[in-house]
C-alpha cells in the first residue's frame, strides 16, 4: 500500500542520513476505507491525489513548528506492506493511519516538494497553523490556498542531489 508521509526539507534531510522514516509511531496518509468511502465516484488516481493532499496539509502543521525550516510542504511517498486495519473511528473522507513501524529508505519511491516561489503561500499558512486549528476563517483560508500549489515530483535518486542545492539548514545553498 502507498503511504503518504507529511515531512520538511529537514526532517527529509534527517530521514535521508537515517535510512528510515521514523520513531515510529508515524502519522501517514493513504487511500483509507473512510476516504474511499467519502470519494465514492474517485477512481485510485484521484484517491491517491486526495490522500498526499491531506499529507501535504499536515506538512504545513510541520513547518508551523519549526520556523527555522524553508516554507516548502514535502510530502514523502512509500510502499508498506502492513497498515493496521481501520477501527472505524476516523472521520468520512480521513486519509490519517498511525504506523507503528518504522519505514526503511528502499521503501521511498518518491518525494513531492513544494515549488521555490510558493514560499510565501505557505509561509502564511503555517504562520497561521494555530488560528486554522481554531477555526479562524482567515487563517483557514491561508491554510486552503496551499492547495493551489502544485508539488513537484522528485524520484529517490534525485534527493540526495536536491537536498546539497539546497544547503545544510535545508533552505538554499546561496543562502548561506
Amino acid at each position: 500500500m502507498r503511504v503518504y508521509v507529511p515531512s520538511t526539507l529537514r526532517l527529509l534531510s534527517a530521514v535521508c542520513n537515517a535510512g528510515e522514516i521514523g520513531p515510529a509511531p508515524l502519522t501517514v496518509y493513504a487511500v483509507t476505507p473512510a476516504l474511499r468511502e467519502w470519494y465514492a465516484e474517485g477512481d485510485d488516481e484521484e484517491l491517491e491525489y486526495a490522500a498526499m493532499a491531506q499529507a501535504a496539509r499536515a506538512s504545513v502543521g510541520l513547518l508551523a513548528a519549526d520556523p527555522g525550516t524553508p516554507r516548502r510542504r514535502v510530502v514523502i511517498a512509500a510502499e508498506v506492506s502492513a497498515v493496521p486495519p481501520a477501527d472505524g473511528s476516523a472521520e468520512l473522507g480521513d486519509a490519517r493511519l498511525e504506523l507503528h513501524v518504522v519505514i526503511p529508505w528502499r521503501s521511498v519511491v518518491s518525494v513531492h516538494l513544494d515549488a521555490p516561489q510558493a514560499t510565501t503561500v505557505i509561509g502564511k499558512a503555517a504562520d497561521l497553523w494555530d488560528a486554522a486549528q481554531d477555526g479562524d476563517d482567515d487563517a483557514v483560508f491561508a491554510l486552503d490556498s496551499c492547495e493551489g500549489e502544485d508539488l513537484m515530483w522528485y524520484a529517490t535518486q534525485e534527493i540526495p542531489d536536491l537536498l546539497a542545492a539546497e544547503g545544510p539548514r535545508g533552505g538554499s545553498a546561496d543562502q548561506g
